[in-house]
């Protein structure tokens, strides 16, 4: 069984969410519902849970603040969030799990299912380190008001990413990506420090995610930074050349996209 923790301000939402548990989800152990975060932060140093499924935006402390001030989480987290595509790109990318309100059951069930897996196959990853939690919420909260309210996602795109890979997270501003290779279902991010991170998920999970941020897919095993292409060379093969001096191949198909985001003179 897991012990669950419900936190949201609207009683409602916490209501619902308890019902949907008791009848789609057995495996869950309900110990606790609160509306009031102070409340809600005092027990869950109290009653150990292993899954809360937490609100973002609260009175008093929101769900990043509420986070922060335990130090280090030991639990599974699972974001309760109003619909945003970029905040939604963000918790899927950074390997955060969330649902969408009004909580969909199929989603529920599936994300419990991801949660109980993680408790039950190994505790080594717990807890988060606490700057891993620091920094992982602070690019979160770029998508957020930073004061209460309700829960409205800011407008436009955050500079930086989280790339969750073997060792951990790295939270990388978006001008430094050079490309990003497709390798079976994992992906290769080329930085221009240097720099290389191994991530698992495929080219295509990363495709939207990059693309609102001036990136293309140019091939079916690359992604570009337009801002560090440098030349485009035609030939039997047509590449790119990027600030690196790196070659990157560019299809038939993605050419006329490509130049058609560039204009001609």
């Amino acid at each position: 069984m897991l012990r669950t923790i419900i936190i949201d301000d609207e009683p409602d939402n916490v209501e619902l969410l308890a019902m949907q548990l008791a009848r789609h989800c057995p495996q869950i152990e309900l110990v606790g519902q609160f509306t009031e975060s102070p409340k809600a932060l005092l027990a869950l140093r109290s009653l150990q849970p292993a899954l809360v499924f937490l609100d973002i935006e609260m009175p008093m402390l929101n769900g990043f603040q509420l986070l922060e001030q335990l130090g280090e989480v030991t639990f599974q987290v699972i974001f309760v969030t109003a619909y945003n595509q970029y905040a939604v790109q963000a918790f899927r990318f950074a390997a955060l799990d969330y649902l969408l309100k009004p909580v969909d059951t199929v989603d529920l069930v599936q994300s419990v299912g991801r949660a109980e897996q993680v408790v039950q196959r190994s505790t080594s990853a717990w807890p988060i380190p606490a700057h891993i939690l620091t920094e992982q919420l602070e690019l979160l909260r770029t998508y957020y008001p930073s004061t209460g309210g309700s829960e409205v996602p800011r407008s436009g795109t955050p500079s930086r990413l989280a790339l969750p890979h073997a060792n951990g997270i790295a939270f990388v501003d978006t001008s430094q990506i050079l490309y990003a290779e497709s390798d079976s279902n994992y992906t290769h991010f080329v930085l221009n420090t240097g720099e290389k991170y191994l991530v698992s998920k495929t080219l295509g999970d990363v495709q939207e995610l990059l693309e609102s941020r001036n990136f293309l897919r140019v091939h079916r095993q690359y992604i570009v930074n337009l801002n560090h292409i440098k030349r485009l060379v035609k030939g039997e093969g047509t590449y790119l050349v990027l600030s690196d001096g790196s070659n990157i191949p560019v299809s038939r198909q993605q050419k006329d996209r490509l130049l058609e985001r560039f204009g001609w003179v």
